[in-house]
């Protein structure tokens, strides 16, 4: 393409992208003894449970009612008995209210009822079943995907989205969802288009899956409204921000969202449970999930929402030597677990184990001054500056620096010489600006 995003890195090193660790590994279905479900794994108030312990709930029952303008319900992911309700740690600080289930196997089910066919169905109609299936962004944003169909008055969507350049190093579980399950993704783009009144659909892959391009390609070729675009590899391709310049040639001003130059981006299984949701009744309950890293098989899961990294690292053979770290997500954008007892999510695409080699830290440096961190920016900031105003707490000079506008794509902590830890830093910064402006 001719277009590309400032900064970035094209591409990371081969033996650090690790995706031929997974990629060949077609989707297994795991279903787990329990589950530990968070009321709070979207962008927004936690919701509020509506079982409590001893109750018996159905595959697919809402255990958990939404609260506030981007509430989203919770749906029980196994039928059987709730055996408690009750903080349990998590990523967060802080523990976080969980409903525990106990799996009796039989997966009995709610009834499930469509709201309709990609032709029949109304877009108020495929709106209300998003927000009804409690489906949020599945890419780790998790921000609701009714709240962003509902475009604010006064703007106007022109473009659909679907970002499958799946540029974070390890993770291959949207690439598999392409390979094996492409009409639910083109199913799913098709509604959106419906319920946000577009004509114009794009799913954007990265070159380097051109496996995906190809079944995408052909289970889009009757619908001339959607474009199948391969875009180079570089990361960070998939940020939201990226993609849109690089498929539209817009750039999102500072402080504004996708919405403001016409543009709606959902990851690949967000459109996907968009076409269970309005096809089958079905609610999100379930993901592809990868598990990567040091364990004995690499693969790629369909996990109930819920199970727990352990559950989903043993199903993966277990862990290949001694585990020194796991990462919820990627190596650049990723969360290091306090342990194996946190819950897959909604927008958990992957656990990532490090082993010693892989979890060796390099020493931190002095900075050198080589501006390699600014270039690599693909947001435009200066991240060496913004170090040197957390390092001394100067929080109000971080904020002038425009810390908040930072992805947190961990570009600048790769390509810096000195191994400064960058990224750290900003996110610091970002949450002392934050905390100052709550208060």
């Amino acid at each position: 393409m001719p277009r590309t995003f400032r900064g970035g890195v094209h591409p990371l090193h081969s033996s650090h992208e690790g995706k031929p660790l997974s990629s060949g590994s077609a989707i297994r279905e795991l279903i787990p003894s329990s589950v530990v479900i968070p009321v709070g794994m979207h962008l927004g108030a936690p919701s509020t449970p509506c079982v409590q312990k001893g109750d018996r709930v159905l595959l697919g029952q809402t255990i958990a009612t939404p609260n506030g303008f981007l509430g989203v319900p919770v749906h029980a992911s196994v039928s059987g008995t709730v055996i408690a309700v009750e903080p349990r740690q998590q990523l967060k600080g802080h523990p976080e209210d969980c409903i525990v289930i106990e799996n009796d196997g039989l997966d009995e089910a709610v009834p499930f009822t469509p709201a309709g066919t990609v032709e029949s169905v109304s877009p108020a109609d495929i709106i209300n079943a998003v927000r009804q299936a409690g489906i949020c962004g599945m890419g780790g944003a998790a921000f609701p995907s009714a709240v962003k169909l509902a475009v604010p008055e006064g703007k106007k969507a022109e473009i659909v989205i679907i970002n499958g350049a799946e540029c974070e190093p390890y993770l291959t579980c949207d690439h598999r969802v392409m390979l094996e399950q492409p009409l639910r993704i083109v199913s799913g783009l098709r509604l959106l288009l419906k319920a946000a009144n577009v004509q114009k659909g794009v799913i954007a892959i990265e070159s380097n899956k051109p496996d995906c391009v190809v079944s995408i390609k052909a289970a889009s070729m009757n619908y001339p409204e959607i474009t199948v675009l391969t875009l180079p590899t570089k990361y960070p391709q998939g940020g939201e921000k990226q993609l849109i310049e690089v498929v539209t040639g817009k750039q999102v001003p500072q402080k504004k969202l996708p919405i403001d130059v016409g543009a709606l981006v959902f990851n690949v299984q967000t459109a996907a449970a968009v076409s269970d949701a309005v096809l089958l009744g079905k609610p999100l309950y379930s993901r592809i999930t990868t598990v990567t890293g040091a364990v004995a098989q690499p693969s790629n899961f369909l996990v109930r929402v819920g199970t727990q990294f352990g559950d989903a690292i043993e199903a993966a053979g277990g862990y290949k030597g001694e585990p020194k770290k796991i990462i919820s997500g990627g190596p650049m954008t990723g969360f290091a677990c306090p342990s194996d007892e946190v819950s897959i999510t909604k927008a958990g695409g992957g656990i990532l184990v490090y082993d010693e080699a892989m979890s060796r830290e390099d020493v931190e440096l002095a900075c050198i001054r080589c501006g390699k961190c600014v270039n690599a920016c693909p947001i435009g900031l200066m991240p060496y500056q913004i170090k040197f105003d957390a390092e001394k707490e100067l929080w109000d000079a971080a904020q002038k620096h425009n810390a908040m506008d930072c992805i947190a794509c961990g570009i600048c902590s790769y390509s810096c010489p000195a191994k400064r830890h960058l990224t750290q830093a900003i996110k610091l910064a970002k949450d002392q600006i934050a905390a100052k402006q709550k208060r």
